[in-house]
C-alpha cells in the first residue's frame, strides 16, 4: 500500500483530494470537508460522512446537486461529534440541515449527538438513515439491524437533486427516507482488505473460496463458499435482495453494481450482464444503471449488488445533473436489456474430405493442443515470472475454439490448419496470438495447394521456414533474443539437413523435435532482447520462454504418427 506513514494515511490522502478538485475546501480543526462554492440562501444543506477507506464515497461525492459537507473519520472509524456539528454548521444556508447516515453504531451515535449540539445552535436538522445490507437482516427484527453500504449514494444523489431544486428539509428528508427504505444490497469478496500498517488482511479467506455477505468495513461474512461462476453468485447475491423488498414481476429498480476497491471494470460488467439477465428473467425491469467503484471497503477484491425499488419522481432525481467529481457523467438514462452471449473472433467452417494424410496430421495437432491445455497454468507461471502473464491465458482463448476430437478424426489435412491458425488469429489477440497463427498459415498454404494433400518431410520444411521467415520480419527476433524463434530456427534447420540427406519423416521430425527441445532449454539462461519478457530485464533469466516451449512440444507432437 502506498503511504508515507501509517498514523497520516488519511490526512495525506486528504491533501491530493484537495489539489485535485475545485470545489472542495478542508477545514483541518476539528477535521470536515465542504463545498468551496456556499450554498444559495435558505437551501437545504446535506451532510454525510463515516470512516475513511470507503472512497469515494463520501468525499467524491461533494458538489453541486450532491453533498455539501462530509466529516471524515479515521480508517472505518466514525468521524466525532463535534467534526458533524462544526461541518454541519459550516454547510447550513439558512434552510436547514440534513444528514445521511450509515447504519452503523458508531456513525448513528455521533451524528445524534451533532444534532443534539446544532438544536441549541437553532439549526433545523433531520436524518435519513441507510440501512441495506441484508446480510445483517433479522427476521425478528433483533440486533442493530442492516448496515448501511452501497445505497448510501443512491440516497446522496436523490436528495441531492431534491435540495438542488429547491425543495424544503421535510421534503428532501421524505425523499430520502423513502429511497433508503426501497433500497437493499448484499456483497461478496474474493479477498479481504488490509488496513494501513497491518500485516495481515481482515480476515483469512483461501485462495479458490468467497466470503458472501461480508462489510465496508473489512468485517467476515455470513457464509463461505467454493468460488462460484458469475451467474450463480449473482442469483446468490440477489435472491435476498428480492425476498426483503418483495419485489415481483413487473417492479422497476435502479440497479448498481459496485466494486469494493481491487475488483476490474470488466469484472463488475460481468455480474452486471448476469444481473441484467436474471433480472429479466424474474420480470423486474431495470429502469437506471450504475457500474463502477463508488463504496468500498480500501483494497477488497470484490463486489456488491444494490437493487432500489423506484418510480418516476425518483427517476427524475436520479437524471438531475451533478458536479461531484466521483458521479459518472455519462450513465446511460435508459436500460436496453443485455445482448446474446458471444465470443470474439469469426465463425469456422470446416472441410471433412479426411485422408489418410489427414490423420497423421490430426493426431499430430490434437495431442500438441491437448498438451498445451493441460499444460495452461504451467504456461502462465512461466509468463508471469518473466513476461506480464497472459501467455497461457491467450493459448486457452485460441484453442478451446477448436473442436478437438474433429481435428483428430474428421478434418482434412488443410482444414486442421486453417482452423488452428484462424482460433490464434481470431481469439488469442497479442503478439502470440499473432505469431502462432501466422505459424499455423503458412502449414495451411502448403497443405492447401497440395493436390492430394499430403504433408511429406518436404511441405513441412517448407512450412516451418515460411513461418519462421514471417515470424521473424513481423518481430524482428532473432537466436538469442529468447523468444520462439529460438526454438524454431534449430529444428527449420534439422527439418531442412534431413530434406537434403532425404531422411524419412519420423527420423527428420525426431531430430527436428530434440533441436527445437535443446533450442527451448536454451532460452532459460539468456537476456531478453524481444517481447514482454525484455521489459523485466534480469528478472526473466532463469526462465524458459513458453512460446518456445511450446513449439519444442509441436515437433515432439508429431513423432510417433
Amino acid at each position: 500500500m502506498f503511504m508515507r506513514s501509517a498514523k497520516t494515511f488519511v490526512p495525506d490522502a486528504l491533501r491530493g483530494l484537495i489539489a485535485s478538485t475545485d470545489d472542495i475546501a478542508w477545514n483541518p480543526d476539528p477535521g470536515y470537508l465542504t463545498r468551496a462554492t456556499p450554498l444559495p440562501r435558505g437551501r437545504v444543506a446535506l451532510v454525510s460522512g463515516g470512516g475513511s477507506g470507503h472512497e469515494p464515497m463520501h468525499a467524491g461525492f461533494i458538489g453541486e446537486g450532491m453533498l455539501t459537507a462530509v466529516c471524515p473519520g479515521l480508517v472505518f472509524s466514525s468521524p466525532n461529534a463535534l467534526q458533524i456539528h462544526e461541518g454541519s454548521k459550516a454547510a447550513d444556508a439558512g434552510g436547514g440541515v440534513l444528514h445521511i447516515v450509515k447504519n452503523y453504531t458508531g456513525d448513528v451515535m455521533n451524528f445524534g449527538i451533532a444534532r443534539e449540539l446544532l438544536r441549541e445552535d437553532k439549526i433545523d436538522t433531520d436524518v435519513v438513515l441507510v440501512d441495506d445490507d441484508v446480510a445483517t437482516e433479522r427476521a425478528d427484527g433483533s440486533g442493530p439491524g442492516r448496515r448501511g453500504t452501497a445505497a448510501t449514494i443512491v440516497v446522496e444523489k436523490v436528495c441531492g437533486a431534491s435540495a438542488a431544486r429547491g425543495d424544503d428539509l421535510a421534503e428532501v428528508t421524505r425523499i430520502g427516507q423513502h429511497v433508503a427504505h426501497s433500497a437493499r444490497s448484499m456483497a461478496v469478496a474474493l479477498r479481504p482488505c488490509t488496513l494501513p500498517g497491518a500485516d495481515e488482511p481482515s480476515f483469512d479467506l483461501p485462495d479458490g473460496q468467497m466470503e458472501l455477505g461480508i462489510g465496508i468495513h473489512g468485517e467476515r461474512g455470513t457464509e463461505r463458499v467454493d468460488a462460484l461462476p458469475a451467474p450463480e453468485l449473482v442469483q446468490r447475491l440477489t435472491d435476498p435482495i428480492i425476498k426483503s423488498l418483495s419485489l415481483a414481476e413487473g417492479d422497476r429498480v435502479i440497479a448498481v453494481v459496485n466494486g469494493l476497491g481491487a475488483t476490474h471494470p470488466l469484472e463488475l460488467q460481468i455480474l452486471f450482464a448476469e444481473l441484467g439477465e436474471y433480472l429479466d428473467e424474474q420480470g423486474i425491469h431495470i429502469e437506471r444503471t450504475l457500474i463502477g467503484t463508488f463504496v468500498t471497503a480500501l483494497n477488497m477484491a470484490g463486489a456488491s449488488i444494490t437493487l432500489v425499488r423506484t418510480d418516476k419522481e425518483i427517476l427524475e432525481l436520479w437524471d438531475a445533473p451533478t458536479k461531484a467529481p466521483a458521479w459518472p457523467n455519462a450513465m446511460a438514462r435508459e436500460y436496453t436489456g443485455v445482448g446474446k452471449r458471444q465470443s470474439f473472433g469469426p465463425t469456422f467452417t470446416p472441410d471433412t474430405s479426411r485422408t489418410a494424410e489427414s490423420s497423421f496430421v490430426g493426431s499430430w495437432i490434437a495431442d500438441w493442443a491437448e498438451k498445451v491445455l493441460e499444460q495452461e497454468p504451467a504456461l502462465t507461471d512461466l509468463d508471469r515470472r518473466a513476461g506480464d502473464g497472459d501467455f497461457g491465458t491467450n493459448m486457452v482463448a485460441a484453442l478451446d475454439q477448436l473442436d478437438i476430437s474433429a481435428i483428430r478424426d474428421t478434418y482434412s489435412t488443410a482444414t486442421i490448419f486453417d482452423a488452428v491458425s484462424q482460433a490464434y488469429l481470431g481469439h488469442a489477440g497479442g503478439t502470440s496470438g499473432a505469431l502462432f497463427g501466422i505459424w499455423f498459415r503458412h502449414f495451411f498454404r502448403v497443405a492447401a495447394d497440395s493436390a492430394d494433400s499430403e504433408l511429406d518431410l518436404g511441405a513441412i520444411a517448407a512450412a516451418a521456414r515460411a513461418g519462421l521467415d514471417n515470424i521473424t520480419s513481423l518481430g524482428g527476433a532473432r537466436v538469442g533474443d529468447k523468444t520462439m524463434v529460438d526454438a524454431i530456427v534449430p529444428a527449420v534447420e534439422s527439418l531442412e539437413q534431413s530434406v537434403t540427406a532425404e531422411a524419412d519423416r519420423d527420423t527428420a521430425l525426431a531430430s527436428a523435435a530434440d533441436a527445437a527441445a535443446a533450442g527451448a532449454e536454451s532460452t532459460e539462461t539468456m537476456l531478453a532482447n524481444r517481447g514482454r519478457a525484455s521489459y523485466v530485464g534480469e528478472a526473466a533469466r532463469g526462465v524458459v520462454d513458453p512460446g518456445a516451449l511450446l513449439i519444442a512440444w509441436f515437433f515432439a507432437s508429431a513423432v510417433g504418427h
